[in-house]
């Protein structure tokens, strides 16, 4: 059954006390109102800390707590409505929340009411909330789950989206959509570089993005090393406008795309002397954590390590970072990046993700003791 599920607050005025049973009373009879038939199942008062706790439990499915907890010295009245979606009662929530602003002498800017959460429509709605990096929930409009895949190194889902388009979702962590072309130009260093006659590594990147731009640009080779065949399935299938006809062929006259772990790959490359002008890590964002420490960290050395060995001295290191409000986790990793083997500099630069909702940070890396190359290669000139 579809359900629906309401949540209000109310920072009751000064001369309202929620501690009086007529009051209260009348706040439960409000609420038992727009549900139906209702029956108060059970009820907890602790007056002497201004706090009381009502369950209200209606025929038609539906049920509400009301409760009440002190916040800075004001009586915070706290709701959560839930209901059958087939009743509809979106409008009689909103006229609730008008009426209860009133009895408790509450102006409207000290009430809040999220939208409605959505429960048991199917599985496009039920993935359809994910968290953004500093915990804000987002919902997303997804329409249909058109491609799903367990594998043995992720969850791969695709989502319809009315604003976004196909939605790439990887363990339940938005990935990429068809709206994000600003993520993709940013990772390339998109009118910072010339890849004409350039030689070129991505780490990653299954969804075809970067592959797809790269060859609008006459690199002299491009190599891309997905480690899951699944997420190239999907997104050659339904992710058309993030990877063109790049990957309908997995490999061509001047690119190859290798399904197998990258970290092998970079060896074999280091063992047989092959140099690339740039490489581009599209694996994995920064990890969040307290410390730079754990198998994620670990991991992300480890790449950072063998791609300067298989750079050419004077390469480049294009890769994502994470949220614009990650700093700590942002500086965590610029800290590790001064620990190198060999010494580096670095600029970021910041996008708007349109299916992320929220900005994003870029690195771009070279070696420090190449710093003139950087800067007479670069289209632009170097800013900090």
């Amino acid at each position: 059954m579809a359900l629906r599920q309401c949540l209000q607050n109310f920072r009751c005025g000064a001369s309202t006390s929620l501690r009086d049973q007529a009051t209260w009373k009348k706040i439960v009879d409000h609420v038992s109102g727009i549900l139906g038939e209702g029956t108060v199942v059970g009820a907890v008062t602790d007056l002497e800390n201004g706090k009381l706790w009502t369950l209200v439990n209606a025929q038609t499915g539906s049920h509400a707590t009301v409760r009440t907890e002190l916040a800075e010295g004001k009586s915070l009245l706290l709701l959560d409505i839930i209901y059958p979606a087939r009743l509809n009662l979106a409008k009689s929530v909103e006229d609730l929340r008008r009426t209860l602003c009133k009895e408790l002498d509450c102006p409207r800017l000290c009430s809040s009411e999220l939208p409605a959460i959505r429960h048991g429509d199917g599985k496009a709605v039920d993935g359809s909330y994910m968290p953004t990096v500093d915990g804000r929930w987002v919902e997303y409009d997804f329409t249909d789950l058109v491609y799903e895949r367990d594998t043995p190194y992720q969850n791969v889902c695709i989502y319809s989206s009315g604003q976004y388009g196909g939605c790439l979702v990887l363990d339940g962590d938005m990935n990429l959509a068809e709206s994000d072309l600003p993520y993709t130009l940013a990772i390339i260093g998109d009118g910072l570089e010339s890849y004409k006659n350039k030689r070129v590594l991505i780490l990653g990147g299954g969804d075809g993005g970067i592959l797809n731009q790269l060859m609008k640009r006459e690199p002299a080779y491009v190599e891309m090393v997905e480690i899951d065949q699944a997420v190239i399935d999907g997104a050659v299938k339904h992710l058309r406008g993030i990877c063109g006809s790049a990957m309908d062929k997995l490999e061509g006259p001047n690119y190859k795309v290798r399904v197998e772990d990258c970290i092998p790959a970079m060896k074999e490359h280091i063992a047989n002397g092959t140099q690339f002008d740039f490489v581009i890590n599209d694996l994995t964002a920064i990890p969040i954590s307290t410390s730079p420490h754990g198998s994620f960290w670990d991991f992300m050395r480890e790449i950072l390590d063998l791609s300067f060995q298989v750079l050419k001295p004077d390469g480049v290191y294009y890769t994502q970072g994470n949220s614009a409000c990650a700093q700590p986790a942002l500086a965590m990793y610029e800290s590790e990046l001064m620990k190198l083997t060999h010494r580096v500099d670095f600029v970021t630069s910041k996008v708007c993700v349109p299916s992320y909702n929220e900005l994003w940070v870029f690195y771009e890396i070279w070696r420090k003791d190449h710093e003139e190359a950087r800067a007479a290669n670069r289209l632009k000139p170097l800013s900090r």
